[in-house]
């Protein structure tokens, strides 16, 4: 297998060109899950799909599958490939696209050497991965485990007021398939790192065997509104200032701790939101991460224990919602052997590392064996039009992807 390779001309040129949609009038790549621009990707996703020879399906959630089924593979469970299309707000053209993108040069390279695997192969676009609209990420692969509610799911209510059922539906993507149809032997996900460690080290192939868990929460603080300059220090119920605080104890509580944790308030409002008045209101996110059960659970009792000491020696009211919930995933350790081979096979440099962000890999490893194959992120930079990875670099992560499909697939 290690002799046939990818069209990486074809494989870069997709990427532009869906890259190309969801600009907005500043030139911001915006395409946003159940959006017109979504739609657009989309609609050009289905036709690469059904130009490669895949069968469309699409469920009740938007999840968009190519399947091929070779004959006489009907029988057994898939191998499914990939990742997801949409984007955040002034995104990159990777993140996502390039492992539902080279997942159908998989099939296309194999179809073109005439190679007809012993399983079906499924090239996979899940909705909402990002969860830059509807709460919450990576909703579409969640839906399909089994992990939300398919209703709950379609009534999440969008940052602009809008249902996501109702979106769906509006751009043509409200399918008739029931979500998790599919019920694949394997699961594998090709995508850049997001991270600096693999151009740091020097590795151009990351064999990913776990992933952090998650823990989002949005802490509101009630204080008191009042003049900023007739109230003493000692009188008052400083909600801005309370926040600051824990701010600040999670950056030192996380940094003294030596460990794989890592913490980060990523949005804050005060208010009333006005120079000369104390804040009599503060919310904020905090985002808790770590590959480790036991450390979260303890990083998160840290936080609790923190909040009700504030509470009191600030005289605020502090309230605390739970958003998302993640545990930690260890890979299936066969998949991620195989990634190793197929890059040694290739001459390539390989490192088992962990995911810090979240991916749709996450919620398939619930229901099916998983795994991840990285591959460089110049400077670790993702979520941003900075976002690149070398050419060489994508080709010869979508030529391992090529050979761990292949062997799940009983090919070579």
């Amino acid at each position: 297998m290690s002799e046939l390779s990818i069209d990486a001309g074809r494989l870069l040129g997709r990427l532009h060109e869906l890259g190309r949609i969801g600009r907005d009038a500043q030139g911001r790549l915006v395409r946003i899950a159940a959006t017109d621009a979504d739609k657009a990707g989309r609609d050009l996703l289905v036709a690469w799909m059904t130009g490669a020879g895949l069968d469309l399906a699409v469920d009740r959630i938007g999840n968009v599958f190519g399947i091929w089924t070779p004959q006489g593979a009907g029988g057994a469970d898939p191998v499914m490939l990939g990742s997801h299309i949409d984007t955040v707000v002034n995104a990159g053209i990777y993140d996502g696209c390039y492992g539902v993108l080279a997942g159908i040069e998989v099939v296309e390279t194999l179809r073109g050497a005439g190679l007809v695997p012993a399983r079906p192969l499924v090239v996979a676009a899940f909705t909402n991965e990002e969860g830059a609209r509807y709460a919450p990420d990576m909703m579409g692969s969640l839906v399909h485990a089994g992990g939300l509610d398919l209703g709950e799911a379609l009534a999440s209510v969008g940052t602009d007021g809008s249902v996501l059922g109702e979106e769906l539906a509006r751009i043509g993507y409200a399918g008739d398939r029931e979500p998790g149809f599919l019920k694949p032997s394997a699961y594998v996900e090709l995508h850049i790192e997001q991270g600096p460690v693999l151009e740091r080290e020097g590795f151009p192939i990351g064999a990913v065997e776990t992933l952090q868990g998650i823990s989002w929460q949005r802490v509101t603080i009630e204080g008191t509104a009042n003049h900023a300059g007739t109230t003493p220090m000692s009188m008052r119920r400083d909600a801005g200032h309370a926040a600051a605080r824990v701010v600040t104890f999670l950056r030192d509580h996380v940094t003294a701790s030596h460990a794989q944790s890592v913490a980060t308030v990523g949005s804050l409002r005060l208010e009333p939101d006005v120079i000369n008045v104390i804040p009599s209101r503060a919310t904020f996110t905090v985002d808790l991460r770590d590959p480790d059960e036991g450390r979260l659970r303890d990083l998160e009792a840290a936080l609790a224990r923190h909040l009700e000491e504030l509470a009191a020696q600030e005289g605020v009211r502090v309230s605390v919602e739970r958003l998302v919930r993640f545990e930690p995933v260890v890979f299936d350790g066969a998949i991620v052997a195989l990634v190793e081979e197929a890059a040694g096979r290739r001459g390539l440099r390989s490192r088992r590392m962990t995911s810090g962000a979240g991916h749709d890999a996450q919620m398939m490893a619930r229901i099916c064996s998983s795994a991840m194959i990285f591959v460089p992120s110049r400077d670790g930079i993702s979520h941003n039009p900075r976002e690149h990875t070398e050419p060489d670099e994508l080709a010869a992560g979508a030529n391992v992807l090529l050979d761990v499909a292949s062997r799940l697939a009983g090919i070579g």
